[in-house]
């Protein structure tokens, strides 16, 4: 069986192991199992079954995460995306007044429109077209969006009316361990111990017993029964011209979400090529794209890859080894909903401003000397992290480039793809 698997993922090709992948898919599955909670809240107010939206959340997640890792070997996980399933509740279906079954009927038709570019190569040819530039700016940028979501997981920053952000209590006992916990991580890792960041997220977990910020609430349940989602979409309501919109903006953030998600994780896991592109990608978008369709079938908000595969790629993931396994995590979180949540956010939130760290170290390749290049770039960051957008961060950039370039005359170092995404990214933006 180990042979098997070596051969089938690669495993020393790509210099890791199957205790390596088995760690990470499990380091990946905690950092974003919050996903499990926090997806059916938001589609239960949308009007959907709570039961039936957390069993679509679980299969659409597991599905979706052993499509990557069988068909694109890849160490990276898709769930419902956070962002895109509350422009699907408060958006579409509570300010438009559509229907969730019409909004899901949206859903299933951007993931056709996403299918369909990536069988033609469109989407492909997007990828590879944009700039090294851009691609180093949009992966440190996710990085510093996934510290601001860490940070302020761990309570360190908090909302301030006068300054927007600002420091939170060091003091409170979830923020102190979360704080503890980063700092094992850190030094843990420094170390070269394998599993650092799993290690550190169980020990946290551990201290919060006592204080009372740790809680099992049991081991196992049967899952809710999916009837109520199942099949459920109305893809005739979503044909109608009032929603074409609708249909474009679910479609067009989720290809932003995704290229930066592609770019941010196979640039860390040093996947990708030094020309700038990603191996297998046809096949990375496929299986993406089902499982946007797969999800939209099972009753769930747009199926994505999730930034947070960057923490198991931080403990060593390469592999579609480490999606298998994290998608066995999803399959069997549908049974053991008690224990797989006991892991509280405090706990995970560290991992995310550990993984950001790594993650910035992307704008040391930037070419500093050209203007031209690196404004985009870093306006890329900033957009993503102070929107609290990837798409609108991406959208920006992409702009910027554009602009910077022809009035300084460099026009011709613009490609055909890169004029498109701009386009589309202004379009994007004046939706917002």
């Amino acid at each position: 069986m180990r042979a098997a698997a070596d051969r089938f993922f690669r495993l020393s090709e790509n210099g890791t192991t199957l205790a390596t992948e088995a760690i990470a898919g499990l380091t990946t599955f905690l950092t974003m199992s919050y996903i499990v909670v926090v997806n059916p809240l938001i589609l239960s107010q949308a009007g959907i079954d709570h039961g039936a939206a957390f069993t679509a959340t679980c299969l659409a997640a597991a599905l979706g995460t052993l499509a990557m890792a069988l068909f694109a070997n890849y160490p990276i996980a898709l769930a419902p995306g956070m962002g895109l399933n509350a422009y699907f509740t408060f958006t579409v279906v509570k300010g438009m007044g559509v229907p969730w079954e019409v909004a899901l009927g949206a859903v299933f038709l951007s993931g056709c429109l996403f299918l369909a570019i990536s069988l033609l190569r469109v989407r492909e040819w997007l990828i590879n077209s944009i700039p090294m530039s851009l691609k180093l700016g949009i992966a440190a940028g996710i990085g510093l969006f996934l510290g601001l979501i860490g940070l302020q997981g761990m309570g360190l920053v908090v909302a301030k009316e006068a300054t927007m952000v600002g420091f939170g209590h060091i003091g409170a006992p979830a923020t102190l361990l979360s704080c503890l916990g980063f700092l094992l991580m850190a030094g843990l890792s420094a170390r070269g111990l394998p599993g650092a960041v799993l290690i550190a997220m169980a020990v946290t977990a551990l201290a919060g017993l006592p204080l009372g910020l740790t809680r099992f609430d049991g081991i196992a349940a049967w899952p809710p029964s999916l009837a109520p989602t199942f099949l459920a979409l109305d893809v005739a309501g979503a044909l109608k011209l009032g929603i074409v919109t609708v249909v474009f903006a679910f479609f067009l953030v989720d290809v932003l979400d995704n290229m930066g998600t592609l770019i941010a994780t196979t640039y860390r896991a040093g996947l990708m090529g030094r020309d700038g592109r990603v191996p297998r990608l046809k096949r990375v978008l496929l299986a993406d794209s089902g499982g946007a369709i797969m999800g939209a079938l099972l009753g769930t908000s747009t199926t994505t890859s999730y930034i947070e595969s960057a923490s198991g790629i931080a403990a060593g993931g390469r592999t579609g080894l480490t999606s298998v396994v994290t998608a066995l995590c999803f399959l069997l979180c549908l049974f053991l909903a008690p224990l797989a949540l006991a892991i509280p956010a405090f706990a995970t939130a560290p991992a995310l401003v550990f993984v950001a760290c790594l993650m910035v170290a992307a704008l040391r390749d930037i070419a500093w000397d050209d203007l031209s290049e690196s404004l985009p770039a870093v306006v890329t960051a900033l957009g993503t992290v102070f929107a609290f957008s990837i798409a609108v961060g991406i959208s920006l950039g992409f702009i910027c480039h554009v602009a910077v370039k022809v009035i300084s005359g460099r026009w011709r170092e613009v490609s055909g793809p890169v004029v498109v995404i701009a386009l589309a990214c202004a379009v994007l933006l004046a939706m917002e």
